[in-house]
């Protein structure tokens, strides 16, 4: 890789945070491999596997040419291969598959802020290792009915404008509610699917955490994504639309925990990050205000768990200092 200049602190910051999540996916996807015992979905995990490891040796490259001290990051320390088995067949390829949502999303941020040619072509590049196997993982799921599709809708036959500004009410004068459009429909759907895992990844995650206050933190997790899954199927259902099933996977009874409690905490803290992104991202496309409404409630709540989370890693001298700017 060619360099014409030192990274700016944008630059190595982005790197920084891909170093920590990069090795923690390298360490889930170690346990999940260690514990399939699906031929497909093992192979499809070995060979991200594999090519994700040579993007981290290449990223601790990056980070030694600037003469900087390489990030502890994840490492075999924070799994336990040798723990019984905590999820069962499916739920591996859909946690990998929320991995790979998370990360799309922090490669375009990531590269908003890189300037430098190498840097960039190295998001590239992840960016389409990225997409490439959210597409497998997906294919993976559609196929073994482990993924619903969103619900089908009428086309429509010609094109116009909003004319009234009332589009944006919740309800009418009569108190009649403008049904929901295809647009907002997508935002809630995805809403629905993430909290479906979110749910059963917190549970799992609080099922063998053995630090009380890490149980209690999933706990709320698991509460707090059953609350916006239930609040969101109840206004698809005032609309008659039936909310999409998807179990989320199965967890075994396991009580021994295959992470590290900060394993789990980060990718709890990275989920909730992924949250509150989306809740930003789709307020600006939902038009009703009283979806509106409930989505900035939704993301308020998530924030502060999220913030949770951070605070609790301080306390327990787990989170690594982010690289500072020179003074």
């Amino acid at each position: 890789m060619s360099k014409t200049r030192k990274m700016s602190s944008a630059e190595f910051g982005a790197i920084w945070t891909t170093y920590h999540k990069k090795t923690m996916i390298l360490r889930i996807l170690e346990v999940l491999i260690e514990k399939s015992d699906e031929a497909e979905a093992k192979n499809l995990m070995s060979d991200l596997h594999r090519k994700l490891n040579k993007k981290v040796l290449e990223m601790r490259i990056m980070i030694e040419n600037e003469g900087a001290a390489v990030p502890a990051g994840f490492t075999s320390k924070d799994i336990r291969l040798d723990s019984p088995k905590l999820f069962d067949n499916g739920f591996d390829i859909m946690f990998c598959r929320v991995l790979k949502q998370i990360s799309m999303g922090m490669y375009v941020l990531h590269m908003t802020v890189s300037y430098r040619e190498d840097v960039i072509d190295y998001y590239k590049q992840l960016t389409d290792l990225t997409q490439t196997y959210y597409d497998k993982f997906t294919h993976y799921l559609l196929k073994k009915d482990l993924l619903p599709h969103p619900n089908y809708g009428s086309i429509p036959k010609s094109g116009g404008y909003i004319t009234d500004k009332s589009y944006t009410k919740g309800t009418n004068f009569f108190g009649e509610k403008r049904p929901i459009n295809a647009i907002e429909f997508g935002m809630l759907y995805h809403s629905i699917e993430t909290n479906v895992f979110a749910v059963q990844l917190m549970k799992a995650f609080a099922q063998c955490s053995e630090d009380n206050e890490v149980k209690k933190y999933f706990i709320k997790g698991h509460d707090l994504a059953k609350e916006i899954l239930k609040e969101t199927n109840e206004i698809l259902l005032t609309d008659d639309i039936q909310p999409p099933t998807a179990s989320g996977g199965i967890l075994t009874g396991s009580t021994a925990a295959p992470f590290s409690e900060y394993l789990m905490l980060y990718c709890t803290y990275l989920l909730g990050g992924f949250g509150l992104g989306g809740q930003g991202f789709s307020s600006v496309f939902i038009l009703r205000n009283d979806l509106s409404a409930k989505s900035a409630i939704f993301a308020k709540d998530t924030y502060e768990f999220t913030m949770a989370g951070a605070k609790l890693m301080m306390e327990k001298g787990w989170m690594e200092e982010p690289p500072g700017m020179d003074s």
